[in-house]
């Protein structure tokens, strides 16, 4: 299994990597397109800040990819059918589906945002809060440069989306019917936000047993569940065939 990675360029060198290896047919490659979108415009605005590049939006980037890439592994690759006992319920319904058909390439794109904000960016937060020994105070410094990219984050998910409900379906050849009311109910933002709550409610939780445990497990499988609510079939389609008179 590979190693975690340690810095933004090892995600987007992974990243690149899966998204060469990656069928156009399975699902998980409109995710991976997506994230890879999002976090090389990350990365380029902290570039631009390298002298005083914020310690925390890069280090809570490398976790929280690294928290993707072990979700990835442990399906695997190209499986789907997932080991017995997998514990990442929350990408459950992506990699489940990823080999269907009759879900278009924006679905398995917002389901993998889904997982990955909802529930692994609270874990994430939480842990390099921890590592830094400052808590996830609203208003802090901290969430100040969290809430600094959402304008960023939320241009690259428009354009993907553009790019995923054209260009993607195109190179599948498929027709789908309007998902127009798919796309609009998921919010980059509104889940960053959530997320941010999510990983207060952790860190008042820390050393808890039970309790913390119980929190992580329900907010993982009801993840998963809103997941599988964005994977809903979407009924195929196709132009109708020229009839031949005569």
């Amino acid at each position: 299994m590979p190693k975690p990675v340690s810095s933004i360029n090892g995600v987007l060198r992974r990243m690149r990597a899966l998204d060469k290896r990656l069928r156009p047919d399975d699902g998980v490659r409109w995710f991976n397109r997506l994230y890879l979108e999002v976090t090389e415009r990350v990365a380029a605005e902290l570039d631009k800040s390298a002298a005083e590049r914020p310690t925390f939006l890069e280090r809570l980037d490398v976790v929280f990819a690294n928290a993707y890439f072990e979700a990835l592994d442990a399906a695997g690759e190209k499986a789907s059918k997932l080991p017995k006992g997998y514990p990442h319920h929350a990408w459950k319904p992506l990699f489940e589906s990823r080999a269907r058909r009759d879900i278009a390439p924006i679905q398995f794109a917002l389901a993998g945002m889904n997982a990955h904000i909802n529930f692994d960016l609270a874990i994430g937060i939480e842990q390099t809060c921890t590592t830094l020994g400052v808590p996830p105070r609203r208003g802090g410094a901290q969430h100040k440069e969290y809430v600094g990219v959402n304008r960023l984050l939320k241009q690259a998910q428009q354009a993907a989306e553009v790019w995923l409900l054209t260009d993607a379906l195109a190179e599948l050849n498929r027709h789908f019917s309007p998902i127009d009311d798919i796309v609009a109910i998921w919010s980059v933002t509104r889940a960053r936000d959530a997320a941010w709550s999510h990983a207060e409610v952790l860190w008042a939780l820390r050393d808890q047993g039970v309790l913390e445990r119980n929190f992580v497990e329900t907010l993982n499988r009801s993840t998963g569940m809103a997941s599988r609510a964005l994977l809903g079939p979407q009924i195929t389609s196709a132009p109708a065939p020229r009839l031949r008179v005569g």
